[in-house]
């Protein structure tokens, strides 16, 4: 079955509702809104994987962290498989699989830690920001119909930073950011959905447009239950090192209250 083309758009929560089990795991519909270039969305590909996780493994701890490998483009509807690696006194890892034509394409290892006293308590302050009303789109209405797909799921405000292509002097980008569709901004899997939303912080610096394409993705949940206030985060991409077609960047996640929430790491290929 192809990639679903339909006129309502769909958030986030109608495609996580949509897994249905099947004999070979669970299958999701995903529609044309969804895609990016000629795959799905890399964010909705591993948030479907923690959802499929969900479905078959019941009373986990909190997410602690997960790591994606994006082997190849999910050109059609995803089968999950889900199997557990090991189930340790305080953290379970589970190992998820996504397949399109029976064909690998993306892996996460999920690993759930439950919650323990701690001398430790440190956070990294959230760089200072004003309301996200004050400030305007990532993609102005002029540029939008050049955009990915998937990009018009999201609200996403320019706090600082550069837009893509630009020449800037420094690859970053710091947004307000959040699902239009409000049943689709509650729980980890929505924060998972969103957290790479941003371009890779290698095309602010670029001077021509050509194709990018992220690799590998580290994502570590620094909260037992991440909130935030209207379904607003302040994501941020950090360019560290570009070289030789490939590109390093840190990626941080913060509520509305200032909480660091998420903190990663993602490696993206650049043909340019």
């Amino acid at each position: 079955m192809p990639v679903k083309d339909t006129d309502k758009p769909l958030g986030f929560r109608d495609i996580a509702e949509s897994l249905t089990l099947t004999s070979e795991g669970w299958k999701a519909e995903i529609c044309e809104g969804w895609k990016q270039g000629r795959t799905v969305y890399g964010g909705l590909s591993a948030a479907l994987a923690l959802e499929a996780v969900f479905r078959n493994h019941s009373d986990l701890p909190p997410l602690r962290s997960a790591n994606i490998g994006f082997i190849g483009p999910v050109t059609d509807n995803p089968v999950y498989k889900t199997e557990v690696l090991r189930q340790g006194r305080n953290v379970v890892t589970i190992e998820a699989k996504g397949y399109v034509d029976e064909a690998v394409v993306i892996t996460v290892t999920f690993a759930f830690g439950a919650s323990r006293e701690s001398i430790l308590d440190v956070n990294c302050p959230m760089p200072e920001a004003k309301s996200p009303a004050l400030y305007e789109a990532y993609t102005p209405e002029q540029i939008r119909a050049f955009v990915p797909n998937f990009f018009h799921n999201f609200d996403t405000r320019l706090v600082e930073g550069s837009r893509p292509v630009t020449g800037a002097d420094k690859g970053y980008i710091r947004t307000w950011s959040r699902h239009f569709d409000t049943a689709s901004r509650e729980g980890i899997s929505s924060l998972f959905c969103i957290a790479d939303v941003l371009p890779p912080a290698a095309m602010p610096v670029l001077t021509q447009p050509g194709p990018v394409s992220s690799m590998t993705w580290m994502f570590n949940v620094l909260s037992d239950n991440p909130e935030t206030e209207d379904g607003w985060w302040q994501i941020e991409s950090d360019l560290t090192a570009a070289k030789n077609g490939y590109s390093s960047q840190i990626m941080r996640i913060w509520n509305s209250q200032g909480e660091l929430v998420v903190e990663g790491v993602q490696s993206v290929t650049v043909f340019v």
